[in-house]
């Protein structure tokens, strides 16, 4: 089997009095597509922010590559290779499409950034043409491109990306997608929250599902979509 990349054993996250998370257990390996789903407050979000450092972990542990990661900060992660492309995309509104990009290289010294911004370009033709364009004028779906190239520009080795679809045309969800399922192919482990279930077991390797702060089922995503209780929760069925 391969390496496991990203370990959570035992989170738990609370706001204020309020336990969120309640002991959550999740594995992410090597090369692996993982998505968690949920209905709206089961604190998928929650898990994520707690994994990336963005929230404070109550109990618990979790762990990158081996190595426990509680104690360290959103940017230590990102360079050690883990990296989120946050809810509501989360661009910064007055910095130039290319600006944005550049800030996801910020922690890099390397020398291919510069290659790595001409293929978030191909991916992303469309903020191409516009690099000079703030990034607050972009729609909905544009702003998404962006998070996503933004986050490719740190070279993450897993990349959390949370609910990526929400709020987009059909047509521009299918082109996330496609990126999606690209950088995979190209070596990127994923962890993806989605509101799109059915989307989102077709596309990945295994699942959990996650209800009132706690995971409910986990297994090969091929079998939660056709699990009866997942597809009478989940997805309209």
């Amino acid at each position: 089997m391969s390496e496991v990349l990203l370990s959570v054993r035992g989170l738990e996250v609370a706001y204020g009095g309020i336990r969120a998370v309640k002991g959550v257990d999740m594995e992410v390996r090597a090369g692996e597509k993982v998505c968690l789903i949920g209905s709206n407050g089961a604190g998928k979000t929650t898990v994520l922010k707690a994994v990336t450092g963005l929230l404070p972990v109550q109990a618990g542990q979790v762990s990158l590559m081996g190595q426990a990661t509680t104690s360290l900060g959103a940017w230590d992660l990102v360079q050690r290779g883990l990296v989120m492309v946050p809810e509501g995309r989360g661009v910064f509104a007055r910095m130039s499409i290319l600006e944005n990009l550049q800030m996801g290289a910020h922690v890099r010294r390397d020398a291919q950034i510069a290659s790595d911004l001409e293929r978030v370009w191909s991916l992303f033709p469309r903020l191409a043409e516009r690099k000079t364009q703030l990034a607050g004028t972009l729609s909905g779906g544009e702003q998404q491109m962006l998070a996503m190239g933004r986050a490719l520009m740190s070279r993450p080795r897993v990349l959390l990306l949370d609910e990526p679809s929400m709020g987009l045309s059909p047509v521009m969800v299918d082109k996330i997608f496609e990126v999606i399922d690209l950088v995979s192919r190209e070596g990127v482990t994923l962890l993806l929250v989605e509101q799109n279930a059915s989307r989102a077991l077709q596309m990945s390797d295994r699942a959990y599902v996650m209800e009132s702060g706690v995971i409910s089922a986990s297994g090969p995503a091929g079998q939660l979509l056709h699990d009866t209780q997942v597809r009478e929760a989940y997805l309209g069925h």
